[in-house]
């Protein structure tokens, strides 16, 4: 997902005020949640005056926000980072809940971990608060028409960020398989089932239950598939290029 949005993020130009002149056809709902009540009156306010936009409700909590997405099934949803419940969990919620609903975060939050985690979770867009009001705008018109938008002086950062996790990621070092990890694992390989394992290595099934449990805890999956897999994409001594064995049975 990283080099996908490295690649489509933007940073688009101001609206200026002749843009907001001519209304699309059909309103872009909008609901807006924030812990800060003047703030969130405020925001709801200025796009209240701007026949471009409806207001679809407000709500001050992650939980609140979940249930706003859920209930009024707006465009568009900016959300505080900062506010009582688990955010990220909320926007990846409404994500898989509602995905017809982009979440712009408007937070005064500049920090590049919190906009990996949110971007990661399903939002659209990362807009800082100290901005001019146009951002915000910006960012709203950009996720409408299927875009992404950061804070024009943030995304240096935010690319450097997707950045550096990729690099950390392609330095990350391959998973390591026993001597017997690697037998259990061609026996996978050609479709035997734990008892003809257990058979062909003289073990017990229960070992080899063992075995392929700490096999999948090993490779991060929970089935005998996708142990399979995940060794074709890292490689094995079997035909399969890369992972390395690990001398240890």
């Amino acid at each position: 997902m990283a080099t996908a949005m490295v690649a489509e993020m933007a940073t688009h130009p101001v609206s200026d005020a002749a843009d907001r002149s001519a209304p699309d056809s059909q309103p872009t709902s909008i609901a807006f949640v924030d812990d800060h009540p003047t703030l969130l009156a405020g925001i709801a306010s200025l796009f209240a005056d701007d026949p471009r936009y409806t207001i679809a409700g407000t709500a001050s909590s992650a939980d609140g926000a979940v249930e706003l997405a859920a209930s009024g099934r707006p465009d568009i949803m900016t959300l505080d980072l900062s506010m009582p419940g688990d955010v990220f969990s909320a926007i990846r919620s409404i994500a898989e809940r509602c995905p017809a609903t982009r979440v712009v975060i408007f937070t005064a939050y500049a920090d590049v971990d919190m906009a990996l985690r949110a971007l990661d979770a399903g939002a659209h867009a990362f807009v800082l608060k100290g901005r001019p009001s146009e951002d915000l705008f910006a960012a709203i018109e950009t996720v409408k028409s299927g875009g992404l938008f950061v804070s024009p002086d943030f995304s240096p950062m935010l690319i450097g960020g997707f950045r550096n996790r990729a690099r950390r990621e392609r330095e990350r070092p391959a998973a390591k398989l026993s001597a017997r990890e690697q037998q259990l694992l061609q026996g996978l390989f050609e479709a035997k089932t734990n008892k003809e394992i257990a058979r062909a290595l003289g073990l017990t099934e229960k070992t080899v239950k063992h075995y392929m449990t700490n096999l999948m805890t090993k490779l991060k999956v929970k089935s005998r598939l996708e142990v399979v897999l995940a060794a074709k994409r890292l490689g094995s001594p079997y035909n399969i290029d890369g992972l390395a064995p690990d001398e240890n049975d």
